[in-house]
């Protein structure tokens, strides 16, 4: 079995430029405003949003990484799960993928290209969209991802600039991808545990964003690279506000405490650990949920500002989400662990 991760210098969503560095790197580009642009660059959200009528706006972003995994068709389909996440995050529909494809030629047998892309294609169908293309060209790292767009209504769009004092924090997915991918390509996962990351690493976050709007949500974002913390502190500065997470609420994917304790760690949670320090109030948060709460995540969920009133009906419509924390007026922190 040819493994994938080998050819890998940095996995999934853990490659991801840190938040300092792109922040940084955008600093001195100009930003061209224009009304039919409302969602752009400046609030870090997940993807662009561009106003065709007043019921109709696109969503785009592109997103591809190197394997997590060893498994081509396992792999095209978290890479496809992990780009189509984004816009679901905005409240969107997807409707046409391109696949983005980097691949070692004369170094890996063309037929797990094959197997990647079917890995990719099923996850677009599965979501109700259509691979349209793609470019793809010779690399010595295997890279694979898509540039998707959706639709959604210009007044039901979620972003990071709308979360408001009041609203409870809402988590859809467990964390602890980046360690336990690290893990697994290090052969000290177990068979369940890889089989319960596998699984969401492969799910959609469609029923989590269609919840979102059913309650009235108008702020989310997916959780990925930039981990939990990294995510959660742009909806903060995008919107004001402070948001309070209470650790121990968190759910983690089976095995997560155990590898940490094991030792394992991910260069991507040093990146987003630096971005955050003077960002976050620490509290009392132990070691271990410290580190969860910086690991780089890849195709994670969604964490969503509900109204307070809708609470329940949410987490009734998406049972695997966990009420983590709230919304608050801003302090002097834009994230506070309680």
């Amino acid at each position: 079995m040819v493994r994938l991760t080998s050819f890998a210098r940095c996995a999934g969503c853990a490659a991801k430029l840190g938040a300092a560095d792109l922040s940084l790197a955008l600093g001195d580009l100009p930003i061209i405003s224009d009304p039919r642009l409302i969602v752009g660059r400046e609030t870090f959200d997940d993807a662009g949003v561009f106003v065709l009528s007043d019921d109709l706006a696109l969503v785009q972003t592109v997103d591809f990484f190197a394997p997590i995994v060893d498994d081509p068709y396992t792999f095209g389909q978290i890479a496809a799960a992990n780009a189509l996440s984004d816009v679901y995050a905005m409240g969107g529909e997807p409707l046409t993928a391109l696949n983005i494809v980097g691949f070692p030629a004369g170094k890996l047998p063309i037929e797990v290209l094959t197997e990647i892309l079917r890995g990719g294609q099923d996850k677009v169908h599965e979501a109700g969209a259509f691979v349209v293309g793609g470019h793809s060209i010779i690399d010595e790292e295997l890279k694979f991802g898509l540039s998707v767009t959706g639709r959604v209504h210009p007044k039901r769009v979620l972003s990071n600039a709308q979360a408001t004092a009041g609203e409870r924090l809402v988590l859809t997915k467990a964390l602890g991808t980046g360690l336990l991918a690290t893990a697994a390509k290090r052969d000290v996962l177990g068979t369940p545990e890889t089989a319960a990351l596998y699984a969401s690493m492969c799910k959609l976050n469609a029923t989590a964003s269609r919840a979102a709007l059913t309650v009235g949500a108008r702020c989310a974002t997916d959780v990925t690279g930039f981990a939990l913390l990294g995510h959660a502190s742009h909806i903060a500065k995008a919107s004001n506000v402070t948001l309070v997470i209470h650790p121990d609420r968190v759910p983690l994917l089976p095995g997560a405490r155990a590898v940490w304790e094991q030792g394992i760690r991910t260069g991507g949670a040093e990146r987003n650990e630096a971005f955050l320090e003077s960002r976050v109030d620490w509290g009392g948060v132990s070691d271990v949920l410290h580190a969860l709460l910086v690991d780089p995540q890849t195709s994670g969920g969604l964490l969503v500002a509900v109204p307070a009133d809708r609470v329940d009906e949410y987490l009734s419509l998406v049972p695997e989400s966990v009420e983590i924390g709230e919304v608050v007026p801003r302090q002097s922190h834009g994230l506070v662990l309680a």
